[in-house]
Order: structure tokens, then C-alpha cells, then sequence
């Protein structure tokens, strides 16, 4: 099984390459910009570099400990409850703590959680999944606010600068990803140091994250609110447009479904003897694939709308969902090329959520009010997680009810469709995406 997740790995990045569309402006050669920009990324780009170190081999660490498989769960159950729970309130933290601040929390936060990766401790490893989820939440809250206020409000820079600054990071957070999953296989299994090895590579990158960021960015702050403002503010947000509601409840579903696969994808693959490292890379590769799919999409000669292509990356889903599902006896190949899909069609979801959550917030915090319905689907996983069985028979069960989930949400993204289908504004026109469109 070593060549398969390699000519996947191989094939997905070509495609990648292939599906790229180019640039629509030039990049802009202010220098003082250039700088800016190129002190920005210093400091995210290693803090995404750790995030994904952390992904490939954790379920692997955890079973080494000699974990049972519902122990494992309920640590998973520990960060994703924290990440749901605390992303409810987290820009208004960001807002009030300042910015730079948070960053910094954000790269002290993850470190520590990877530091105590190294216990043995069911206590001492829940409590680093508790502040591993925390410091995710900050991480993808606070970097990008921060840049937006220093590039609009203390630099006074073109708002028409901003999506070159992100396409960059979206660009280099692929390569990093796919990188991630390759170091990470070549340290625990190329230099036999085990799954924690992973962990442990990552600290030097958030250390690096927040002494830079401490020492070289400005701090800024939000609006002042108060928590119960806030999120009043996102629950009307929601409430007063239905297709807002409808958005929600999809991005509810599609995201309760990926905490489960973040799980289960562990235990679906390993029996088959893919390295997980190689097989991570491929389905970040195969996620980059969905993305470019969605640019060429958009902005290329197809003219594709988000509307009709947010059903169809959840089709997509459904389809990967239900050949997980299949009881047949284990088949490599057939599981392996379900989770490309899986990814494929995130890839596409992603930033077609994204366009469209921007233009429906118009003035109102919609994206708030979706974290309303995410918190009680998110915490029911949650919860649901260290109950699942944990045969393969029932794994496939799993999968089967994940489908019927997306089939759900496939539904909502049919009514959105129906009802906005004469709004302009949740159209592309002639000049593309605009900036912020596809940025979550």
C-alpha cells in the first residue's frame, strides 16, 4: 500500500497546478506594502506550519498510550468541544484582549498543548486537547483580523490589496499542509521517533509565531462589546433572513460530519498499512484540488455560480460519506479514493461558504449567528464520540448516518438555492471575486 497514497499524492498536486487559474491583477510593487505583507506572513505562516503538524498522528500517539478506543474519543471530544464552545465568543475576545495579544496566546496556547503530548496522563493529555482547540479558535480569528485593521486603518492601504496578501496565504497554506503530513511520516516512521515527534517539531514554529509577532507587529483592537451583545447581535443576524438560517444549518451539518471523519479517518485508513503521514498529504493535496477547482470554476471561461456549486460540493460529500459507508469487505483502494473525494469536495465547499456567507452578512453579523447553530450540533458530536462502536461494521454505520446528515444539508442548500436564485448579490459578476469573498 506504500505506492498508492504516493501516485495520489503525486497526481493531486499536478492537478493542482494544472487547475490554478492565473492571476487577474498584477501584484501590487509598493515596497512599503511588500514589507508589511512579507511581516505578516512571518509570523502566520508558522503558526499554520505547526496547526497542520498536528493533525496527521494524533489518533496514532493517543492509541500508543495504550488508550482504549473510547478514551481516545473523549480526548478528540475535549478540543472539539472547546474549539465549538469558545469560537462562539472568540472575535469578541480577540476584540477586547487586542489582537497582537491573541496572536501570541494563540502560538503560547498550542505549544503548551504539544508539550503535554509528551505525558502519559489522561488528565494531562485532555487538558492539552482543551487548550489545543482554544488556541486554534484564537489562531484563525485573530491573525487575519489583526492584518486587515494594519493594512486599512494604520497603513492606508488599497482595500484591492488585500486579496493578493490572502491568496498568498492560501497558497503557501497548501504547500504547508502537504508538507506537514510528509515531515510528519519522516520523523515518526523515516527517523523512528515516534508519533509524538510530530508535536514536538511544531513548538520551534509557534515559539517562532509569537516572539515574532510579540516583538515586530503593532497592536490593534476591535469594537467593544460585550459577549451578550454580540452574540444577540448574530442570533438576529440569523433569524432575520431565512436563507441565513438555512446557511447555518448547513455549515452546521457539513462541519459536525468533519469532526467525525476527523476522527474515524485514522482508523478507516490504518488497518490498510497506508502510512498516514503520505495518506494526510494526499487529502490536503486533494482538498488544495477542490479549491483551484472552485477558482478555475468561478473566474474562468465555465462561470460557475456559488449557489449551484454549494449543493454540489455537499453531493459530493454525501457520495464519499456513502462509499465509506458500504459494507463490503476492507477494499484499500475504494476507502482511500473515498476520503480524496471527502476532501475534494471540501475544497470546493469551503470557499463557497465563504462567498456566500459574505454576501448575505450585508450590514448583519450572519456568520455569528451560524456559530449558534454550530455550538449544539458541534457539542453533540462532541459528546456522541466516545459512544460510537468501534468495529469496523460500526464505523460504517457511522459513515452511513453522516451521509443521511449531508443529504440533509443538501436539502437546506436546495432551498437556498430556490430562494435566492434572482439575488444578484449572491451572484459573481464581471469583476470577480471581490475581496473578502472566499476568506472565512
Amino acid at each position: 500500500m506504500f505506492l498508492l497514497p504516493w501516485s495520489a499524492l503525486a497526481l493531486l498536486l499536478l492537478t493542482c497546478l494544472a487547475l490554478e487559474p492565473p492571476p487577474r491583477h498584477p501584484s501590487p510593487s509598493n515596497p512599503a506594502f511588500r514589507c508589511f505583507q512579507r511581516e505578516f506572513l512571518l509570523g502566520y505562516l508558522p503558526a499554520l506550519a505547526a496547526d497542520w503538524l498536528q493533525g496527521p498522528l494524533l489518533f496514532q500517539l493517543l492509541q500508543s498510550r495504550g488508550f482504549l478506543r473510547s478514551q481516545i474519543a473523549a480526548l478528540y471530544s475535549c478540543g472539539f468541544a472547546s474549539n465549538v464552545a469558545f469560537g462562539l465568543v472568540s472575535s469578541v475576545f480577540v476584540d477586547r484582549l487586542g489582537r497582537k495579544k491573541s496572536c501570541v496566546l494563540s502560538s503560547g496556547l498550542c505549544s503548551v498543548s504539544c508539550l503535554l503530548q509528551l505525558s502519559q496522563d489522561f488528565l494531562a493529555l485532555a487538558a492539552g486537547r482543551v487548550l489545543a482547540g482554544l488556541g486554534t479558535s484564537l489562531l484563525f480569528s485573530a491573525f487575519e483580523s489583526w492584518y486587515i485593521h494594519e493594512h486599512l486603518e494604520r497603513h492606508d492601504f488599497p482595500a484591492e490589496w488585500i486579496p493578493n496578501t490572502f491568496s498568498r496565504v492560501a497558497l503557501w497554506n497548501s504547500g504547508l499542509a502537504v508538507a506537514a503530513g510528509l515531515v510528519a511520516e519522516l520523523v515518526a516512521e523515516g527517523l523512528a521517533l515516534g508519533p509524538v515527534a510530530p508535536f514536538l517539531v511544531a513548538m520551534p514554529f509557534l515559539g517562532l509565531s509569537g516572539i515574532f509577532a510579540g516583538k515586530n507587529w503593532d497592536e490593534n483592537y476591535g469594537k467593544s462589546r460585550s459577549c451578550s451583545k454580540a452574540c444577540g447581535e448574530g442570533l438576529r443576524g440569523l433569524l432575520s433572513d431565512p436563507r441565513a438560517l438555512l446557511l447555518g444549518l448547513v455549515q452546521a451539518l457539513v462541519e459536525s460530519i468533519l469532526l467525525i471523519f476527523a476522527f474515524l479517518w485514522t482508523p478507516v485508513l490504518e488497518p490498510h498499512g497506508i502510512p498516514l503521514g503520505i495518506a494526510f498529504s494526499g487529502f490536503t493535496a486533494a482538498s488544495a484540488a477542490g479549491s483551484a477547482l472552485f477558482r478555475r470554476g468561478v473566474t474562468g471561461g465555465l462561470q460557475l455560480q456559488p449557489l449551484r456549486l454549494l449543493p454540489g460540493s455537499i453531493l459530493l460529500l454525501a457520495l464519499a460519506l456513502l462509499l465509506l459507508a458500504l459494507p463490503l469487505p476492507l477494499y484499500p483502494p475504494g476507502d482511500f479514493f473515498a476520503v480524496l473525494m471527502l476532501q475534494l469536495s471540501c475544497g470546493i465547499y469551503f470557499p463557497t461558504m465563504a462567498f456566500l456567507q459574505r454576501r448575505l452578512e450585508r450590514g448583519r453579523d450572519a456568520a455569528g449567528g451560524a456559530r449558534w447553530l454550530r455550538l449544539p450540533l458541534g457539542l453533540g458530536v462532541s459528546l456522541a464520540l466516545p459512544a460510537l462502536p468501534g468495529d469496523p461494521a460500526g464505523t460504517r454505520r457511522v459513515f452511513g448516518a453522516a451521509a443521511l446528515a449531508a443529504l440533509v444539508a443538501l436539502g437546506a442548500a436546495g432551498g437556498i438555492l430556490g430562494t435566492a436564485r434572482g439575488d444578484e448579490g449572491l451572484r459573481v459578476g464581471d469583476e470577480g471575486l471581490l475581496e473578502g469573498d472566499t476568506r472565512e
